[in-house]
């Protein structure tokens, strides 16, 4: 029988052992992020120890990584009564020749990840000559994550330029004291170390005031107010990302509404100014709970207490500024409709519906995969287009500065293409409706 003594020591062997614990100062959860400048890329993984230091080599290929970056790291305790802490590293990628694939490791001396591989992003020369390539869905956990296969592969191959993911992640982040957020952002590595993943929050980030979803990421400006809302550029198009949560949960002491509103407004006046149309004439937001959708679950879409908030709160101002395309999801399914404003629809006409519309154009792509699986849909609107209950992803091609084609991805049927359609305006902007 060990004595007392004996046991303290044993216990500060064991403290001491399990603080330096080599896999502990392993790099994981490694993901990009744009930043706004094509001549930029973002590095941001964890490690459960403070490596005091955060690197990444990189370079044209395997036998020339002879660049180097360094950046910072931040604590991050979670909420739960185990206070789970790790330490989000950020490295800022500079100087990048635009179109560019680059080989890259990431971590420390007492440790680095495996290698990766990223293509810097486009130029406006080079995204008007080839396009810009987007997947797009929200709402994927990583249990039932059906989608993130496909995904993966098609990340890792290629085919996008980035990742556009319209809020709800993990199911949830704070779960088992943060464990499932840790295993969901190893899961999405596969994909998001490989290219840009932009996010948004949505509701299912709100616990502990939403201190995962705002550590756990690095978007354009996180610091200024910690990834909730931001707005970047990528060749014809001026994306919007921004928090549907400010309207529903404000008794956590979140940034008032008011903040988020003054941001959008100036934000959306200076992208709309002539000589900002002329470079980026595409204006896309992306928030997570949509302002219309037909879902029948006896929540959400049947109770305009929900939605209602965020139509009253963002569609005169998203009209007002001719955007062009917004992009929700929330819902558990795929819902396209037609050019609407205030319930109204507004198509280009009855052969074009989408060609030159006097309203924006609105998808809900919620049905990426998790376990709350898909949503059921109510009667039919005279607004709606098309609906899929099936899991899948949305796969958006910004193809010059009149043309954008969209297409729904089954995952359920192997892939197919279920729904597609295009966008075509010659005017963007306020003069768009008229």
């Amino acid at each position: 029988m060990c004595s007392k003594y004996q046991v303290i020591v044993l216990t500060l062997w064991v403290s001491i052992v399990t603080a330096w614990d080599p896999i502990w100062l392993q790099p994981e959860q490694i993901h990009l992020s744009a930043t706004g400048d094509p001549t930029e890329m973002m590095v941001t993984w964890s490690t459960f120890n403070d490596t005091k230091e955060s690197t990444v080599q990189y370079g044209a290929d395997i036998y020339d990584m002879a660049m180097k970056a360094t950046g910072s790291r931040t604590k991050f305790v979670d909420g739960g009564s185990e206070h789970h802490t790790q330490y989000i590293h950020r490295v800022k990628l500079s100087n990048l020749t635009t179109g560019k694939m680059y080989l890259y490791r990431c971590g420390s001396s007492y440790g680095w990840s495996s290698i990766f591989k990223f293509r810097a992003l486009p130029d406006d020369a080079q995204a008007a000559k080839n396009g810009v390539r987007f997947a797009v869905y929200g709402d994927m956990g990583n249990d039932n994550a059906q989608s993130l296969g496909r995904l993966q592969v098609e990340a890792q191959d290629g085919l996008y330029d980035a990742i556009l993911h319209v809020g709800d992640f993990a199911y949830d982040f704070f779960r088992a004291n943060a464990s499932v957020g840790d295993e969901f952002m190893r899961q999405i590595q596969s994909a998001a170390a490989y290219l840009p993943y932009m996010t948004c929050p949505g509701n299912h980030e709100e616990a502990y005031n939403f201190t995962n979803y705002k550590n756990r990421f690095t978007m354009p400006k996180y610091e200024d107010v910690q990834n909730l809302w931001y707005s970047w550029n990528i060749g014809p198009a001026h994306i919007i990302a921004f928090s549907t949560e400010v309207n529903f949960f404000l008794q956590y002491g979140f940034a008032p509404l008011k903040h988020q509103m003054e941001w959008l407004y100036a934000d959306l006046a200076e992208a709309t100014k002539p000589e900002n149309l002329a470079k980026h004439p595409w204006i896309i937001t992306m928030g997570h709970r949509p302002m219309y959708c037909t879902t029948d679950d006896n929540d959400d879409c049947t109770k305009d207490e929900y939605f209602g908030i965020t139509r009253v709160a963002f569609e005169d101002l998203f009209y007002k500024y001719g955007v062009d395309l917004e992009i929700w999801a929330h819902e558990h399914s795929y819902e396209r409709f037609w050019p609407l404003y205030d319930f109204k629809v507004y198509n280009g006409s009855v052969d074009a519906p989408y060609t030159n519309p006097k309203a924006p154009a609105h998808i809900v792509t919620g049905s990426a995969g998790c376990r709350e699986r898909t949503d059921k849909f109510g009667p039919n609107k005279p607004y709606v287009a098309f609906t899929s209950t099936d899991y899948g992803y949305t796969r958006m091609t910004i193809v010059n500065s009149t043309h954008i084609n969209m297409e729904q991805v089954s995952d359920d049927k192997g892939g197919k293409v279920i729904d597609k359609f295009t966008i075509i305006k010659n005017t963007h902007g306020p003069d768009a409706w008229l």
